[in-house]
């Protein structure tokens, strides 16, 4: 009884979500979106949760799952009828600056088409000064690991510049570059390089030296010894650089984009707080947080694939 309680939490939350919704009148002093769509919302989750809930007896692996992920999906639940209670059935907090849910989610509905462009062009940024910033960061971190001549002129100077926040670099690479798109993108690879360049060199540099010297022994070359025994031994430390790099990208990424940026997520975070329309403020955050959230799952992904052959030394 107890396990079949467990699967069916999220239901239950969504149900004590509904009833809040329902059994109780929002303020007068929040103005009426078009449409209900915080209704459509529960409507969808309290039948996608129920559902969920009735796949579990008969997916044994799955309900397993449920039963351990089912109470924090039921308190996401309650959380988020308190939420509403607070905000928009007796606004305890001020109507401008924390609006109720309807009004949230109809800038998704009625202006999809410019967060969907926001969305587009954030990805471009992104991409584009990630994989600069880490390419050029691996390389980096690699001849400063492995070679004692480019730690000795160069580690100095990164040891300078890494360190100072890559938005800084704004109003410079605004005027360096030809357009506010290049600049951007600068900016968020010099954000990635210096966490992916430290990661590698530190993980390089701790490497035991007994694997080099039966390598060596063995009669491995100098190039095997980087790419077949350096790098793969210093590979989880070199993804969490990757990883610091991703959450430098998105801080450096929307700040960047708030200055000169026709389009971007950090863009319409601003435009929106310009108009005084929190609404779209509160979209914006919802956008950046599940994007960052899909990206930094399939890391993890691509590192467990990667790092297949650690499983059974280390706990995951």
């Amino acid at each position: 009884m107890i396990s079949i309680l467990k699967r069916f939490l999220p239901f239950l939350g969504t149900v004590i979500a509904f009833l809040v919704h329902v059994l109780i009148e929002d303020d007068i002093e929040h103005p009426e979106a078009e449409d209900t769509y915080y209704s459509y919302f529960l409507y969808f989750f309290l039948s996608a949760t129920f559902i969920i809930g009735g796949v579990s007896f008969f997916l044994k692996n799955f309900r397993a799952k449920l039963e351990h992920s089912g109470p924090f999906w039921g308190g996401v639940g309650v959380v988020v009828a308190i939420i509403d209670i607070a905000i928009g059935k007796y606004a305890l907090l001020p109507v401008l600056f924390f609006p109720k849910y309807d009004n949230i989610l109809a800038m998704f509905f009625e202006g999809y088409d410019i967060i969907l462009k926001c969305i587009w062009h954030s990805t471009k940024l992104l991409v584009l000064g990630f994989v600069y910033g880490s390419v050029i960061g691996f390389i980096t971190g690699v001849f400063l690991g492995f070679s004692k001549k480019f730690n000795y002129w160069v580690n100095p100077y990164i040891k300078l510049i890494g360190p100072i926040p890559a938005t800084i670099w704004i109003p410079i690479s605004l005027t360096i570059f030809p357009t506010p798109f290049g600049a951007s993108v600068f900016i968020v690879a010099l954000s990635v390089w210096f966490s992916v360049a430290l990661m590698t060199s530190s993980a390089i540099q701790s490497v035991p030296k007994a694997y080099f010297e039966v390598s060596r022994t063995l009669g491995a070359s100098g190039a095997f010894q980087v790419f077949r025994v350096g790098i793969p031994a210093a590979m989880p430390s070199i993804f969490l650089g990757v990883f610091y790099g991703i959450i430098n990208a998105f801080l450096a990424l929307m700040t960047a984009e708030m200055f000169g940026a026709k389009y971007g997520i950090g863009w319409y975070i601003s435009w929106q707080k310009a108009m005084l329309v929190y609404s779209g403020v509160y979209a914006g955050i919802i956008v950046i947080a599940v994007y960052c959230m899909l990206i930094l799952t399939l890391l993890f992904k691509f590192r467990d694939k990667i790092l297949n052959w650690q499983k059974g030394t280390l706990k995951w």
